[in-house]
This record gives structure tokens, C-alpha cells and sequence, in this order.
């Protein structure tokens, strides 16, 4: 049974790209598209059925594929949001130039996306991120008679190719070290061994910086920035599904990349993305460009917990990051909202957001208390208390009135549960198909925890002072990391001009 899911799952792949490939056809009608959506819907329909099937989390290791939880459940997202998309773009293409193109690219961009995590043969898992990454430039650049969307994907492309190059590298070095193409052999003890201290660093050096790449971080956060000149829907798919893929390499190679000097490394480099992304995001006033710092902050963390050892935490994080911000992408549409002051007793206010302070500081500490050994045990118990520190004062401490003070408390309680409810989900589904790595030291949770206190109290500092020269020249600074190239913005759409003119003639 378990061996037959696996083929009838390459068949729903196979059609569903076979049905991409005749929508390209002319004399096709266009609302063969729907019944392509049909199709594309069968691989993660048999993928969610390989993942209940399969309660036991067996590996299944079948010529140069390995199928287990984590593969299935990666498939089963990537696919799931291309699903999604392309059900969105439906309406949301219509009368597009290239509305047939789309379609055939994105099913083989989230396609082969999909394939590759299910590899455990290292070239076809080179090859199949390959064409995703190619998918994903022609996506960007798809309206070619667009100057500016032409410039956005050779650059994108650039990046993507040099990323994949720098892979390749790694690849060949590793496979010709250990003598072995699949990644289950390669992380045995044995294997392992074969590698010399200062090879393995180098190998994880090139390695961070190949996946540094389409993650968006510093300082190579400039193409993703560029791509917000691609269509609503191809942003929604490229944050959802594509940038999180360093973390989930991360993940697969962990034996490998866990233990080593790199850690540190990607440890600093993310820590400083977070907070460039978070900046960026802050002082931004287009709403996708809003949404690009946030990928990548969130990404910069999801590094981070890479690079402490919290491989089940990164994979949990990407998968909800995607499905959050890809939500986020499809109602931009409807971002622009009506604020209106807030009306509140001052007194009550206090009460309530010292309330929130204590409340914050317990679940925080209470948390880290159940694993003080681990080092991002430190980090979450930080995070997991600023963010109901947040979540109360939205929510409670800033209601008008006794009513919507309870409210906010339902709504507060309601999304805690939700809140352990997926995560014991998935650490029940994951665990155990996760690779396990050494944690980083302690001494690197508790400089980051530091290094991060000390940046928030001087942002704080700043918002309460902004007449200061210090606070212009910083907040310029983001506003220029986040503005796009000179050649990328056009104060009139041209290509459109071009277009009415020749269906005039």
C-alpha cells in the first residue's frame, strides 16, 4: 500500500503537468483552465492521504525518492498554495496577455518545487530546485513587454543562477567526498567521519550562502524587493513556497551542518536580517513592499532557529509563515483601512497593560523553564512573551469598555489554544522524521536575547524622541534599503500605452 501511493502520486504529477502543457495550445478553449484546476488538485489530494495513511512515519526509501513525513507534508503545502493560487488567479487573470503561460508555469514551478523535497538523490534534488528557480524568474519577468519587469528578473535571475552554481559546488564536493549521491547514506556516522573539521566548515560556509540567497537575506534581500512588480498571485506563491526553502534544506542537511563554527555564522547574519526586515517593514508605505520586509525578518528568524539546533521549530515556522503571508498577498487588494482613534481610560489602561507585563513575563519564563538547557529554548521564551505582551495590549488592555475587554480576552484565550493545538500537531506528526542536530551553545541565546533587548529598548528610545538627528538618519536608512533601483520604477506604465496603440491599428 505504502509503495503504491508514491506512483499513484507521480501520475497526478504527470497529468497535472501534461494538462499545464495543452492549455499552452491556441485552440484550446480558456475554460479548459478549470479543468486543469481539477487536475492540479489530484498530487496534494494523494499526498494528504500518503500523510494519514502513514501514522507511523515510516521512511520509504524508493529508487532516488525518500518518503516520509517531512517530505509529504512539504509536498503537501508547496502544492496545496499553488492549488490555492491558482484557483485565485482564475478570475483574477482573466483577459491577461499571458494568461496560458501562467498557468503552465506556475503547476511546473510548484511541481518541481514539491519534487524536490521529495528527493533523496542529491542531483535530483539539485535539478528540481533548478527549475523551480527558473519557473520562478520567468513568473517575475512573465509580462515581457514590461521594461521593468524584464530588469526585475534578470536580476532575479542572476541571484537565483548564482545561488544554484554555489549548490553545485557543494554537491559535487560533498558526494565526491563521501562517494555516495544519496543524502540518507551521506548522513550516516561513516560518511560523516570521511569529512575533515576545516572541509566541513568550508562546504557549510558555501552552504549558508547558497541558501542565504532565496531567502531573502542580508545583504542579498535586493531581488526580492525588485519582485514586487510580479503579479499578486506569483508573490503570494514565491512567499509562501520558495523562500522558505532554506530552512528546509537546512533541515535535511542537518547532521551535516549541526555542531559546526558555521552555525555562528548564520547565527549573526540572520540576526541581522531580522532586524534590517523589520525596519524596512516599518517604514514602508506601499503595502507589498510592507510585506517583503516582513518575508524577510521572518526568514532571517526562521535562520535563526536553524542555527540554534531547532530544526522541528524552523519547518513549523516556515509552514505557517507561507500560509500567513500568502493570505496576506491575495486580500492586498483590500489593505487599505480606516484607522480611527481610539477613545480609553487612561487609568484602566495602565492597570490593564501592567496586567499584561506580569502575564507576558510568566508565560515567558514558564516556558523556558520547561528546557533551560536548550539554547532556543531562550529565544522562544523571549518571542513567545513579547508576542502576548502584544497580543494583550491589542486586544485588552487598549479596549474601549468593560464588553470589549472581554472580548479581546475570548479572542486571546481562543487563539492560545488554536495556538498549541497546531503546534502539538505537528510536533507529534514531525516528530521523530526530523534530523536531529547539536544545539549551539548557551552563550549564543543569551548574546542574541541580550543584543536584542538592547536594540528594541533603543528603538523605543527613538519612537519617543523622533526629532532627533539619530532617529532621522536611521529612519532614512531603511527607507533607502527599502526603495527599489532607479531602472525598476516607471512613472507611467508605457508597455500599456504600447499595447492600446497597436489594438488600435
Amino acid at each position: 500500500m505504502l509503495i503504491s501511493i508514491p506512483i499513484v502520486f507521480f501520475i497526478s504529477i504527470a497529468v497535472s503537468v501534461l494538462s499545464a502543457l495543452l492549455l499552452l495550445n491556441p485552440k484550446v478553449p480558456l475554460h479548459f483552465v478549470r479543468l486543469h484546476i481539477a487536475f492540479h488538485s489530484l498530487p496534494p489530494l494523494v499526498a494528504l492521504v500518503a500523510l494519514i495513511i502513514n501514522q507511523e512515519g515510516r521512511s520509504l526509501i524508493v529508487g532516488p525518492w525518500r518518503f516520509d513525513h517531512l517530505s509529504w507534508l512539504l509536498a503537501l503545502f508547496v502544492l496545496t498554495i499553488g492549488l490555492i493560487v491558482q484557483r485565485y488567479s482564475v478570475r483574477y487573470l482573466l483577459g491577461d496577455h499571458h494568461y496560458r503561460k501562467y498557468f503552465a508555469l506556475l503547476t511546473m514551478t510548484t511541481s518541481a518545487d514539491a519534487l524536490a523535497w521529495l528527493s533523496n538523490d542529491l542531483r535530483f534534488l539539485l535539478t528540481c530546485w533548478g527549475v523551480t528557480l527558473l519557473g520562478l524568474t520567468l513568473l517575475i519577468g512573465l509580462k515581457k513587454e514590461w521594461q521593468v519587469a524584464r530588469r526585475a528578473a534578470a536580476y532575479t535571475g542572476k541571484m537565483f543562477a548564482l545561488s544554484w552554481f554555489i549548490l553545485f559546488i557543494v554537491i559535487i564536493w560533498v558526494t565526491q567526498t563521501a562517494g555516495h549521491w544519496r543524502l540518507s547514506e551521506i548522513l550516516t556516522e561513516n560518511s560523516l567521519a570521511q569529512f575533515g573539521t576545516w572541509e566541513k566548515t568550508c562546504i557549510n560556509l558555501l552552504f549558508i550562502l547558497s541558501v542565504m540567497i532565496p531567502a531573502a537575506q542580508w545583504p542579498f534581500q535586493r531581488w526580492l524587493l525588485d519582485s514586487v512588480v510580479a503579479p499578486t498571485p506569483i508573490s503570494a506563491v514565491m512567499h509562501a513556497g520558495i523562500v522558505n526553502a532554506g530552512g528546509i534544506m537546512l533541515t535535511r542537511f542537518a547532521p551535516f551542518f549541526s555542531g559546526d563554527p558555521a552555525q555562528i555564522v548564520l547565527l549573526i547574519i540572520a540576526s541581522l536580517s531580522v532586524l534590517i526586515g523589520t525596519g524596512m517593514m516599518l517604514v514602508q508605505v506601499d503595502y507589498k513592499r510592507q510585506l517583503v520586509g516582513s518575508t524577510i525578518a521572518q526568514m532571517g528568524f526562521m535562520l535563526i532557529q536553524c542555527a540554534l539546533g531547532a530544526y522541528l521549530a524552523a519547518i513549523i515556522h516556515a509552514i505557517l509563515h507561507g500560509l500567513f503571508k500568502s493570505t496576506l498577498f491575495l486580500q492586498s487588494g483590500s489593505a487599505i483601512r480606516q484607522h480611527q482613534p481610539i477613545e480609553k481610560n487612561k487609568t484602566t489602561s495602565y492597570i490593564w497593560s501592567i496586567m499584561g507585563v506580569v502575564f507576558s513575563v510568566l508565560v515567558g519564563v514558564g516556558y523556558w523553564l520547561q528546557a533551560p538547557i536548550e539554547a532556543y529554548q531562550m529565544v522562544s521564551a523571549v518571542a513567545l512573551g513579547w508576542s502576548v505582551f502584544l497580543a494583550w495590549m491589542q486586544l485588552v488592555a487598549n479596549g474601549s469598555g468593560r464588553l470589549a475587554r472581554m472580548a479581546g480576552m475570548s479572542i486571546f484565550a481562543g487563539a492560545a489554544i488554536v495556538y498549541m493545538f497546531i503546534h502539538s500537531a505537528f510536533y507529534k506528526l514531525l516528530e521523530g522524521t526530523i534530523p536531529t542536530g547539536k544545539h549551539a551553545p548557551a552563550w549564543t541565546a543569551i548574546m542574541l536575547v541580550l543584543v536584542l533587548l538592547m536594540i528594541s529598548s533603543l528603538g523605543a528610545w527613538l519612537t519617543q524622541h523622533r526629532t532627533s538627528p539619530a532617529f532621522a538618519v536611521i529612519y532614512l536608512w531603511f527607507v533607502r534599503m527599502g526603495e527599489p533601483h532607479q531602472n525598476l520604477v516607471e512613472s507611467h506604465p508605457k508597455y500599456l500605452t504600447q499595447i492600446m496603440y497597436r489594438g488600435g491599428k
